[in-house]
């Protein structure tokens, strides 16, 4: 494992030299940039865990540079150094998200103690960007690093190669079709079509025409001849989505075409060899279908030599920061008057805590929406919490769903301040007091969590 990277951004020379020497003493990596514009530039290639800024410097000052560092990486920790004067600006960073400032002149072993501390809940640049997989362009569309994920991600990846029909298995809105792009993408018919047909989406009268393609005159309104959606798909992939839904009687055309390789158009008289691969999908449980006799088992055993299921956002809530930091930047690059460019830190938190029913699909539903409304660069937590409730079914009473929302908040930055109540009230924006009586209120002891840390600690 590489020693921790720390890069200290300051227009002093001589600062820069000492905290250089300070930082690789103590097992640090150390880089330097004297303005806040080389260091932006310098990111990219030393990939920091932790960032070290001061916040009055000539042209970008610390807070330009933090918000820039912050819209793309969320969960990097940035600590910003301060004179006495400027404490004011200082407090008001972390409120945006800044993870501590210290003011000068500073101790040093409480500047070690903090970086210490931000390395223990940060996330460094390479983590964000899937580390040693930033080649990987097959998976660039899948975004998160959470190990259920990751999991998946290798076991797609031994899929590949091979032919064997696989089929994804997990609840609406959590990417099936992603997955399915990413392993035609690794696969030999990689330059080849990919050709997804969505089965509740398509009439039933209709779908042995899409599938099949039909002869001119063959029906009424086929006015001309088409080679079908699976004649499309020829030396590619074929993926049928929502497999499930797909009517019996089609069932019965898709096996035969799968025995046979070989398809004839509605109304036509001869067949055409097709060589393509199939990949489906389902959030139905197929086995009970088979049972229930609304999906045939000779098709189900044709269609699932391999199963690959895909986890719910509750599953990887690791990714939904990066998932929401993600949709955020696209939908920027759509609509480049919005003022959003990040997330507050509570905002992320509670997006974290959420409960997603609807997974990614409603995670970037709610996204649009904040980045949308937002009259601020800085999306708060009070937009995300209305959007958050305004999308769910208001299956409980208000007052009980903050209550929840809010207690599940404070048990989480307990968990990632590892019980420091000082951390923790700093990153919800509140003095120690207030946040006392907030742990009061939800009977949480953070006693348990610094516990819990320590345990964790001398595990390792």
């Amino acid at each position: 494992m590489h020693n921790p990277r720390i890069l200290v951004v300051d227009d002093d020379p001589s600062l820069l030299r000492l905290l250089s020497i300070r930082l690789k003493a103590n097992g640090f990596t150390p880089a330097t940039a004297d303005s806040a514009e080389r260091a932006l530039s310098t990111l990219p290639a030393f990939q920091p865990d932790v960032i070290v800024t001061d916040l009055r410097m000539p042209g970008m000052d610390g807070m330009q540079l933090f918000r820039e560092v912050h819209a793309r990486y969320p969960t990097l920790p940035i600590i910003i150094l301060t004179a006495h004067g400027t404490i004011p600006d200082a407090v008001s960073a972390t409120r945006e998200g800044v993870f501590s400032y210290l003011t000068k002149p500073f101790d040093s072993q409480q500047l070690l103690k903090e970086i210490r501390l931000a390395l223990e809940v940060g996330t460094p640049v390479r983590d964000a960007e899937s580390t040693d997989q930033a080649n990987d362009t097959w998976r660039k569309r899948i975004i998160g690093c959470s190990p259920k994920l990751e999991t998946l991600l290798q076991e797609a990846r031994r899929v590949a190669p091979s032919d064997a029909s696989v089929l994804i298995q997990s609840p609406s809105g959590t990417g099936k079709e992603l997955l399915a792009r990413a392993i035609h993408d690794l696969s030999p018919r990689a330059g080849k079509p990919f050709v997804p047909i969505n089965c509740t989406a398509i009439p039933e009268s209709l779908f042995e025409s899409e599938l099949f393609g039909h002869a001119r005159g063959s029906f009424t309104g086929a006015d001309r001849q088409r080679a079908g959606l699976v004649v499309e798909a020829n030396q590619g992939t074929l993926f049928l989505d929502e497999i499930g839904d797909m009517p019996l009687e089609i069932q019965a055309k898709m096996l035969r075409f799968l025995q046979d390789k070989q398809v004839r158009q509605v109304g036509g008289n001869h067949h055409t060899p097709v060589d393509v691969r199939i990949i489906s999908a389902t959030h139905h449980d197929l086995e009970q279908a088979v049972k229930a006799g609304t999906f045939r088992e000779d098709l189900y055993y044709r269609l699932n030599v391999i199963t690959l299921e895909l986890p719910s956002l509750a599953e990887r809530k690791e990714d939904i920061s990066l998932l929401a930091v993600h949709f955020l930047s696209e939908i920027r690059k759509r609509d480049g008057h919005l003022v959003a460019r990040s997330f507050s830190p509570q905002a992320l938190a509670l997006l974290t805590m959420a409960r997603w029913p609807g997974n990614v699909r409603q995670l970037m539903n709610v996204v649009e929406q904040v980045a949308v409304l937002s009259t601020t660069p800085v999306i708060p937590e009070s937009l995300v919490l209305k959007a958050i409730k305004g999308d769910s079914e208001p299956s409980e009473p208000l007052a009980r769903a903050q209550s929840r929302f809010e207690r599940d908040y404070l048990v989480r930055l307990l968990q990632i301040t590892a019980g420091n109540v000082t951390h923790a009230a700093r990153q919800a924006g509140r003095n120690r007091t207030e946040f006392y009586k907030l742990l009061h209120r939800h009977k949480i002891d953070p006693r348990q969590y610094r516990i819990a840390a320590k345990v964790a600690r001398e595990s390792r």
